[in-house]
């Protein structure tokens, strides 16, 4: 069994790495007028043992639809924050299949603007869905 942090004990998960896209996303002046990229990777936690005992597509979560789900929050958010962006990700990643149980969320600038030699700068979330003992 896999455990994150804080997040439920779930059985499966998904993992979607390195997934390049171009964004605008920060607070300095130079990066609200250019998009930099980006680098997103991502764990979907779901119950995947009836995808694997039948070796059907649709008793699966479809990354394919999750990818182009991610890319189309990023590319209309245009946050300040990586950590908004992130939110943003995972609360589009919870809406787009019910079977995702909880969603860790990875967000790094490859280019970040800091006057060192920095490979990457980034944030980590991890978020599950909310059930109905959350909401008291």
């Amino acid at each position: 069994m896999h455990a994150e942090p804080g997040l439920p004990t779930l059985p499966d998960c998904i993992e979607l790495r390195g997934l390049r896209l171009v964004a605008v996303v920060g607070v300095l002046p130079e990066e609200r007028t250019r998009a930099q990229p980006l680098e997103l990777d991502l764990d979907l936690w779901a119950d995947l043992s009836s995808a694997g005992r039948t070796d059907m597509l649709d008793r699966t979560v479809d990354y394919g639809a999750v990818s182009d789900v991610v890319a189309a929050t990023v590319d209309s958010a245009r946050p300040g924050l990586l950590e908004r962006l992130a939110e943003l990700v995972a609360e589009a990643v919870l809406d787009t299949d019910a079977r995702i149980e909880a969603v860790t969320v990875a967000v790094r600038k490859l280019r970040p603007p800091v006057a060192h030699d920095l490979h990457s700068a980034g944030v980590r979330i991890s978020r599950h869905r909310a059930t109905p003992t959350d909401a008291s």
